[in-house]
Parts: C-alpha cells; sequence; structure tokens
C-alpha cells in the first residue's frame, strides 16, 4: 500500500506535536483525518508505530519515530523541489529551446533574442532549424520550447500565436525589367524562368501558385534553402515567388535583389509562434513576447513585400 504526502504531513505533524488535536488545529482539518492518516501510514508498513493515550495524547515508539524522521525528510524534498520548480519557472535563465521552419529566421531571430536576454545572462539558447513537421513534434514532445512555424500546415494540439501573415512577391535580379515595375502578375511571372524554393509545406504552395496559371512552365532551379533560391535569381537563372525577406537586397555571392509586389489576391503564408501556453517559464514568456513586439512594429516593412493598394 502506498501512503500518499497529505498523509504523510499529517503524521509527521502529529507526531510532532503528540496530539492529535494540536495537529488537526494546525493543519486546519478534521481530528478524525489525522486519526485515519496515522492509521494509513501504520497499515502501510504493517507495524504499530503510534501509543494513543486518551489523557496524554499520542507517542511514537522506536519504529514511529524511525519512520518519522524517514517521512520528514521526504516531505522536505519534497517541498524544496517545489520550490526549486517555482523560482526555475520565474527566472531569466537556463536553457532556451527553440525549433524554427522559418528560411530568413537567421534575419530576424538573433535580434529578437537579443531584446531580452541580457549580456552575461544565464540563458542558454539552443537553436534548431527544421522542418514543419518536425518543429511540432520537437514543441509536443518537449523538445522545444517554442517554435516558428507555417500554420496553415498546424496540428490540432499545437497552442500558437499568429505574427505575421507575409504575401507572395516576385523576386529579381536588380536589373531585370520587373524591378522597375510598381507590381507584377503571376501570369508574367509564369512566362519566365524560374527558380523554385522547394521545401515541405512552401514547395507545396509556390507549386499551386504556379500550377493556377495553367502554362508549361521553365524550372530552372529548385533549391531546398532561400538564401540559395536568392543567389541563383541575383545571378541571372530566373526569378522566384517568396513570401518573406530579409533586411538585405544583396545575396551571399554579393549582387543585388528587387521583391516586386504581386497584384493577384494571392492566400499567404503565416508564420506563427507555437508554445505551451498554460505554465510557460518567464524566459519563454519573454520570448513569444518579444517576437509579438519585432512583427507588429518592423514585420510588414521589414519582413514583408506589401502589395500597394489600387
Amino acid at each position: 500500500m502506498g501512503i500518499s504526502l497529505k498523509a504523510m504531513e499529517y503524521f509527521t505533524t502529529a507526531l510532532r506535536h503528540g496530539s492529535i488535536v494540536k495537529a488537526a488545529g494546525e493543519l486546519n482539518i478534521a481530528a478524525s483525518a489525522v486519526a485515519t492518516a496515522i492509521d494509513q501510514v501504520e497499515a502501510a508498513f504493517d507495524l504499530t508505530l503510534v501509543t494513543r493515550q486518551r489523557s496524554r495524547g499520542i507517542e511514537a515508539n522506536a519504529s514511529g519515530r524511525l519512520v518519522a524522521e524517514k517521512l520528514g525528510r521526504l516531505l522536505d524534498e519534497y517541498h524544496a523541489v517545489l520550490s526549486e520548480a517555482a523560482e526555475l519557472k520565474q527566472a531569466l535563465s537556463g536553457p532556451l529551446r527553440i525549433g524554427y521552419y522559418a528560411p530568413i529566421a537567421p534575419a530576424f531571430l538573433p535580434s529578437i533574442l537579443a531584446s531580452f536576454v541580457p549580456q552575461g545572462s544565464a540563458v542558454t539558447l539552443h537553436l534548431d532549424e527544421c522542418d514543419n513537421d518536425s518543429a511540432q513534434d520537437g514543441l509536443l514532445n518537449g523538445a522545444y520550447d517554442a517554435i516558428l512555424f507555417v500554420s496553415e500546415d498546424v496540428r490540432p494540439s499545437v497552442e500558437f500565436d499568429v505574427l505575421i501573415e507575409a504575401p507572395a512577391y516576385c523576386l529579381v535580379p536588380e536589373d531585370h525589367p520587373f524591378a522597375t515595375q510598381g507590381s507584377v502578375t503571376m501570369a508574367q511571372i509564369a512566362d519566365e524562368r524560374l527558380v523554385v524554393l522547394n521545401r515541405p509545406v512552401a514547395g507545396a504552395y509556390y507549386k499551386a501558385l504556379l500550377d493556377a496559371q495553367g502554362k508549361d512552365l521553365c524550372i530552372a532551379a529548385y533549391a531546398t534553402s532561400t538564401e540559395m533560391v536568392r543567389s541563383l535569381v541575383s545571378a541571372g537563372h530566373g526569378v522566384a515567388v517568396l513570401n518573406m525577406q530579409p533586411v538585405t537586397r544583396q545575396s551571399y555571392c554579393g549582387n543585388t535583389l528587387s521583391g516586386v509586389p504581386i497584384s493577384d489576391a494571392l492566400p499567404p503564408l503565416t508564420l506563427s509562434i507555437g508554445y505551451q501556453k498554460s505554465r510557460p517559464r518567464r524566459v519563454v514568456q519573454h520570448f513569444v513576447e518579444a517576437c509579438r513586439t519585432h512583427f507588429s512594429s518592423n514585420g510588414p516593412h521589414r519582413c514583408t513585400v506589401t502589395p500597394v493598394p489600387e
């Protein structure tokens, strides 16, 4: 038979006072509950641990004193664990594990983290680039404290907040004719040589946009990283359709790019932050709030190419 924490506490309190009535008064419970707890502890050990005396209260025998001492240590350890857990939840310290499926996360994630993680702090960052499914799996199984992901493909059990809805835009070299236009259409894009970002979720999204044009497409290249797409476009291999953009207009190979709004009414991709909302640690709360602040103030003009209203 197991012993509940409540029974341990009632038992040790009664032996400390040498009185069931006084223990009940301290615990603010009925005396019968204390007496029942003593019976439960004795039954669990199959020993008589306490001598009950009507006029003199209760007194532990040698076995009772030994059991009370051991149970007292267990209760001290239990309360210490609870205290440490509360401190951990409130502390701006410890590991912060983030999984991200966001092709341009290096463009904004470091500055978001710097906004609330002071230099010399006890926060250790663990940043994992992963696909959309792996990010959600990691959040659900506890591998990540928070994830940045595309929520068009969200699992029902993942809790999240939307950070930004990013419209599609056309990425072209700086000297491409599209770069001087206020906007382009998907029909015009479909006539060009294309560089396609081929990653889970995003790849299916771009394929659907292009297939909707009903044309034979000229695919110059598929790439699984946004920066490779940007470098291929800047080197003249074709144009691309993307949703989010970094702050810089230069690609890795040093050429300059332009993002041109698309005039068609197209569905956006939604960047969201997933986290356990019920009991987040303080450092996770700070991260979520910093992400919200960044995208509410900087997102529309720094992270996306927004079509100009007609």
